[in-house]
């Protein structure tokens, strides 16, 4: 039963990713189709080929982001995929890797896999992806979601209609405040409202988010192959160029959109990374399993797996199974995972809460300070379950950089302390709960130790 729910969540996924990708391609080749013919003769395999990777010389391999950038802040990838095209063939394959997949990231150990982009740019994620999952990458594409707003109004808006009504606000997310309120009903959309529509939050996590951008990304799709399109080239092309960023030609953008069109009608192959949902220091994972990706993807590629990429893969499945903490806790439970997720909001929604009791309390609200340059850990000696993601959360709201949460002891630590260099001792002001600071610590360094008296 557990395994059927997996697949269904897997099918469900892998035509949402699906759609996103058609729906990217196709404008990508409204632009290139401006300037070039058709190409026949596209996608030659240029990627460099490191000792124990899989390779099919007959096919071309695409990483796709989206990346949802801000103000001050590099972004991270909201959206990771890659397609394997097959040109000859007329063939393509989808495969989807969650934004919380654990990896390894050069230079920065195992986190997220959305976390590459702001380590190190494409540049990094492509080099995450490609030792991840053992196939190098030909091209990459990267799309500015924030931008994608304006190809929705270029392109004249979208019909959406909302299945329930959707309420949530978060006063320190999008550059600002974030307030998403949307009624019942078919509706229209600007780009700002339907990336609002996409971005919702609720206690379905994944599965909910994941039917919004089907709906989302059916829209758009219905909207760009609509004949009224053509008048709206000129303004197209603008928004689009700047969305985004490959090393893809244009004429080559326009050859994979034709592929990817007769591809859909032969039936695209669509994969998700295989592996479990787990918690680590309160932190949400996906771990994955990496003997089977390694060889959902030999199937993709349609080639075998000689020694050498075997040799590759049981040392990658070695070295990932010794870096997993010992107090990782599984969640294999549908119901389960939906009341984690539910815990997780209301730590969002306190923490928020929090925040707000102590701006009324100020007559004067100062401005975030900048603190990137600052570095905290949290350590949970409260012996109260969800403080650490709860006060990491306050933190960060506060627009500090925590960069491990993990479990102390309860048995002597009574007060909540925190301990930062006498530059950064400023930047812990107006917090919503009972501390001592002290500022013996190092300059550019912070731990947070929350004790008994937390609450």
């Amino acid at each position: 039963m557990q395994e059927t729910r997996k697949k269904r969540r897997t099918r469900r996924s892998s035509k949402r990713v699906l759609a996103i990708l058609l729906v990217l391609l196709l404008a990508a080749g409204i632009v290139g189709a401006s300037y070039y013919w058709f190409d026949s003769n596209i996608l030659k395999n240029k990627a460099q080929t490191a000792e124990g990777m899989m390779v099919a010389e007959d096919k071309v391999t695409i990483m796709i982001m989206g990346v949802d950038r801000r103000a001050d802040d590099v972004g991270r990838s909201d959206t990771l995929m890659v397609a394997t095209v097959d040109p000859n063939k007329k063939k393509a394959a989808i495969l989807s890797i969650p934004r919380d997949t654990r990896v390894k990231i050069e230079g920065n150990g195992y986190d997220k896999i959305n976390h590459a982009y702001a380590f190190g740019g494409h540049k990094l994620t492509q080099k995450t992806v490609e030792n991840f999952l053992g196939v190098p990458m030909d091209y990459y594409i990267v799309i500015d979601i924030q931008a994608f707003e304006r190809v929705i109004d270029a392109i004249g808006g979208i019909d959406i209609d909302v299945e329930k009504r959707m309420y949530y606000e978060d006063p320190w997310d999008d550059d600002g405040g974030l307030v998403i309120d949307l009624k019942p009903g078919q509706q229209h959309m600007d780009g700002k409202t339907a990336i609002q529509y996409v971005r919702y939050r609720d206690s379905e996590g994944d599965i909910g988010r994941i039917t919004r951008q089907q709906h989302f990304m059916k829209a758009v799709l219905d909207k760009i192959i609509s004949p009224s399109i053509i008048t709206k080239l000129p303004a197209i092309i603008k928004e689009v160029s700047s969305a985004l960023e490959t090393d893809m030609s244009a004429s080559k953008m326009i050859s994979l959109v034709n592929i990817l069109k007769d591809a859909r009608d032969n039936g695209l192959n669509t994969e998700m990374v295989p592996g479990k949902p787990a918690y680590i220091q309160d932190i949400s994972y996906w771990i994955p399993d990496i003997q089977k990706l390694r060889q959902t993807l030999a199937e993709l590629l349609d080639v075998k797996m000689d020694a050498k990429v075997e040799k590759s893969m049981n040392t990658t499945v070695q070295e990932y199974e010794a870096s997993i903490p010992k107090n990782m806790k599984v969640v294999d439970d549908a119901e389960a995972v939906k009341k984690a997720r539910e815990a997780e909001l209301k730590i969002e929604k306190a923490a928020t809460d929090k925040a707000d009791a102590a701006k009324k309390k100020k007559e004067e609200v100062p401005e975030p300070k900048k603190t990137a340059k600052l570095s905290v850990r949290v350590i949970n000696s409260s012996g109260i379950n969800g403080a650490g993601a709860e006060v990491a959360g306050i933190l960060r709201r506060q627009g500090l950089d925590v960069t491990d949460v993990s479990t102390g002891s309860s048995s002597s630590q009574k007060n909540t302390t925190i301990t930062a260099g006498a530059g950064d001792v400023d930047k812990f002001s107006g917090l919503p709960f009972v501390y001592t600071i002290n500022s013996g610590g190092d300059t550019g360094q912070a731990t947070v130790v929350i004790g008994k008296d937390y609450k």
